[in-house]
């Protein structure tokens, strides 16, 4: 794999796969497709030497991930003073049931991304970050809602940045036993995983006459790289 490409990114120190190398990837496409699937990413940092590992929502722009939050919150007013991250999204896909406990593991798509924070201090870039916050959660809200009023733009605080030193490990297939274990008399495989929206609850304060719309009512998780 050359990582002379630009749809692969170099393997850093941090971002190279050790355990169970042949998982790991450093295209980007495979790392912006369970970026784009995620919800929750967790951001881990350290103050004074105290660490902190926050689960918050995201969105993601090209080569470019956008955190935000109320500029009273920690983990921004952390972040904002130019500091290293370490973000992380996970993904699961099924529960890998082995013959042996030893041998049970997960099939998961997961990314961790490494670099440094920055303000967005741009009204433009803002309202694109929050624009793809929106649309990141349930895509074709946005132009359906309210936009941000100045005052609330003003009250957000975002966050980017740069996926340029990241990996990605993924983990898929089924059990693998010790050879004597295969003749065991015990159930073995994978049970599947996913996640999925059940019934819309309305609000007890919606209008007559709203209908359900069609991203909400076909509301799914798998989404396509923009």
């Amino acid at each position: 794999m050359s990582n002379s490409s630009e749809n692969v990114l170099p393997v850093t120190q941090r971002t190279k796969i050790r355990r169970v190398p042949q998982r790991g990837h450093y295209e980007r496409q495979v790392i912006y497709d369970i970026l784009d699937e995620g919800l929750v990413c967790h951001v881990g940092f350290a103050v004074d030497g105290q660490p902190f590992v926050i689960p918050t929502a995201y969105g993601r722009v090209g080569d470019k991930l956008y955190i935000h939050g109320s500029p009273a919150s920690r983990m921004l007013r952390s972040l904002q003073n130019v500091i290293e991250v370490c973000v992380t999204v996970t993904l699961l896909d099924g529960l890998v049931l082995a013959r042996s406990a030893f041998h049970h593991s997960m099939n998961y798509r997961s990314v961790v991304i490494f670099g440094t924070a920055a303000i967005v201090e741009s009204p433009e870039e803002k309202l694109v970050a929050l624009h793809a916050f929106t649309e990141h959660v349930i895509s074709g809200r946005w132009v359906e809602v309210r936009p941000p009023s100045r005052p609330e733009l003003q009250g957000t605080l975002v966050l980017s940045l740069p996926l340029d030193e990241a990996s990605a490990k993924v983990r898929t297939g089924p059990p693998l036993d010790d050879e004597a274990d295969y003749n065991l008399p015990v159930w073995a495989g994978v049970l599947p995983l996913e996640q999925k929206a059940a019934a819309p609850i309305p609000d007890s304060r919606l209008q007559s006459g709203i209908t359900l719309p069609d991203y909400v009512q076909n509301y799914t998780r798998t989404y396509v790289s923009k």
